[in-house]
């Protein structure tokens, strides 16, 4: 597809600003309606809340996110599928707050897609910004269940296809990209979108147990860590840090998409993990220590997370990844002056690995 059209999602940002993009618009009020869904549909705001109360970040020195248009979303999405979303019904079914059924078309657009949409605006120039700065959060986005042609699961942009494709087709050097799930179901939506590209590496850990259950998308995972319930931190850690050393060993990418899932942590009600909130600060740091240390840009996006202590958790995580020197003015040139990158620790995941499912 060209890439012709023309897009305001990459837009040059200041210098001054930090790779963390938001908008207040991606939270999701109306009427308490929201409330139906376990999900806390104000949690972006509330982490970002916590990272100003730490002095971290403030309104000027964060990108405001931009909505995606609809020529944006066309990049991956049929015009069938986007007009499917002027149902209120189709949109009560993958957002799964049945009540939306009920409102018309023309607030379902305004209080619920226009925040998704955002958010997957947000997706889309993080992924630029990451390749420019060496790392970016979108503080929401994260989309996984949705595909080119079909929405579920509270996605209804595909994000991650879309901020990869993107890459692909605008910004030279950007060819092999790698996407790393670590959110407690499985990403069936973007692996779907890259089941036969081979340009796209993806490793997958869930609970084998619950939502999706989708056994055609799983034919892309070329890294697959299937969990069962209740797993603790002790295996979780270990398999994470094995799992991403060894998935940036066996491909070495041009970036990292990092879908960041609160949702396994202990109590969510749909994750049936059992992992603590350091252990969620912990796989974190892993992750963006791997990506950083071999100089490859990582774009992290929050995804699931379905319990009120969850922002909070967020928020610490990136103020951890901050105390590290992963992220934070100091990391910023990203490749070149890293000094992450001049000491590499030899991974615990053998290079092109071949038993990769756990």
């Amino acid at each position: 597809m060209p890439h012709s059209h023309h897009t305001d999602l990459y837009v040059s940002i200041p210098e001054t600003c930090l790779p963390i993009v938001y908008h207040p618009n991606y939270n999701i009020t109306f009427m308490g309606l929201e409330k139906l869904h376990p999900f806390d549909a104000g949690k972006w705001g509330k982490v970002i809340h916590f990272l100003k109360e730490e002095q971290f970040i403030h309104d000027g020195n964060i990108v405001k996110a931009r909505e995606a248009s609809e020529e944006d979303l066309l990049v991956v999405h049929s015009k069938r599928y986007l007009s499917r979303l002027k149902w209120s019904a189709v949109v009560a079914s993958i957002t799964e707050i049945p009540p939306v059924l009920f409102l018309p078309n023309t607030l379902v657009q305004r209080k619920v897609l226009r925040p998704l949409r955002t958010q997957t605006g947000g997706t889309i120039m993080a992924g630029k910004l990451a390749v420019d700065r060496g790392w970016a959060i979108n503080v929401g986005g994260g989309f996984h269940h949705c595909s080119s042609d079909k929405g579920g699961g509270f996605c209804a942009y595909a994000d991650i296809t879309l901020a990869i494709k993107f890459l692909f087709e605008r910004v030279e050097g950007i060819s092999r990209a790698t996407i790393i799930d670590l959110d407690a179901h499985q990403g069936n939506g973007h692996e779907r979108d890259f089941l036969d590209d081979h340009r796209v590496f993806i490793m997958d850990m869930y609970n084998r147990h619950i939502y999706p259950g989708d056994s055609y998308a799983k034919r892309a995972i070329k890294r697959k860590v299937e969990l069962d319930w209740g797993t603790e931190d002790s295996e979780y850690l270990v398999k994470v840090e094995l799992h991403c050393e060894g998935a940036l060993n066996e491909v070495r990418p041009d970036v990292v998409v990092y879908n960041a899932g609160t949702d396994i942590l202990d109590g969510d009600p749909l994750g049936g993990l059992s992992i603590s909130p350091q252990g969620i600060v912990k796989r974190d740091e892993i992750v963006f220590r791997a990506a950083r240390r071999r100089g490859i840009p990582i774009l992290m996006v929050t995804s699931g997370g379905y319990q009120k202590t969850t922002a909070q958790i967020i928020a610490d995580s990136i103020l951890n990844l901050k105390s590290q020197g992963l992220i934070g003015a100091e990391a910023e040139e990203g490749e070149g002056s890293s000094s992450l990158e001049t000491h590499p620790l030899h991974g615990s995941g053998p290079a092109g690995s071949t038993t990769t499912t756990v």
